[in-house]
């Protein structure tokens, strides 16, 4: 298991492929800290942090849901609501305010696992390019969003938030969208949930995730990412 010192670099880093995990609950190791660099190679191995206290506890669920992007499935209350709402998008234009919705915890009991190591941690992998937002508004006022990683042709999800019917999914929607026109292969949805699998959404098993992940992580155009010039798009 992952220990205080630097596991994740070297040769001792731990796997997802490796026998030292919980095959039940997808915990793989334990321990380390959010540096950016040590998140972005847990991330390429199949790897992300979830936890309220120390130590830092690292996931690899089996099976893993996950979002083909060109599979998406927008069902036609979400569309009845985009327009009913005229939600427009954004991307990145409000990555501090996305990520602190997604933590308050009057949205759900699990939303208190973003706490502000979290969200320093991921806003500084913002800065650095690789943690984005996609903003979803009702004339000026921001009703939902998303947030996660971009390595390599696959999307990392991490949270989302919505204050008005669908606007969370709405973002997803649009996500989608922008990735399948930019050849991203994959939206990392982690664990299974019944809205994800309406959306089309399904399971994969460790091994044919990790052999995607590492298929579209070498394929990948270093510091690919979808942001429109005027960072506003219309909703269809």
């Amino acid at each position: 298991m992952l220990g205080e010192e630097d596991a994740l670099n070297g040769q001792n880093r731990p796997s997802p492929d490796s026998g030292d995990q919980d095959h039940d609950s997808g915990l793989v190791a334990y321990g380390g800290d959010l540096d950016p660099g040590r998140l972005i190679r847990a991330y390429r191995l199949g790897m992300f942090p979830w936890y309220n206290e120390a130590p830092i506890l690292w996931w690899s669920p089996d099976p893993r849901c996950v979002i083909f992007p060109e599979k998406f499935r927008a069902s036609r209350s979400l569309r009845k609501s985009i327009r009913k709402y005229a939600y427009r998008f954004t991307v990145d234009d409000a990555f501090d305010r996305v990520i602190r919705n997604c933590a308050r915890p009057s949205l759900g009991p699990d939303a208190t696992w973003i706490h502000e190591e979290m969200i320093n941690a991921y806003s500084e992998l913002h800065e650095m390019g690789y943690a984005h937002s996609v903003e979803t508004w009702m004339n000026q006022e921001l009703v939902g969003g998303l947030y996660g990683l971009a390595i390599g042709r696959v999307f990392f999800g991490e949270s989302m938030f919505s204050i008005n019917t669908d606007a969370s999914k709405a973002a997803l929607a649009h996500l989608t969208e922008q990735l399948t026109a930019h050849d991203y292969v994959l939206v990392d949805c982690q664990v299974t949930s019944g809205h994800l699998l309406s959306m089309g959404a399904e399971e994969l098993s460790r091994d044919r995730f990790m052999r995607i992940l590492r298929q579209a992580d070498a394929a990948a155009i270093p510091g690919l990412w979808v942001r429109e010039p005027a960072s506003e798009v219309e909703a269809p």
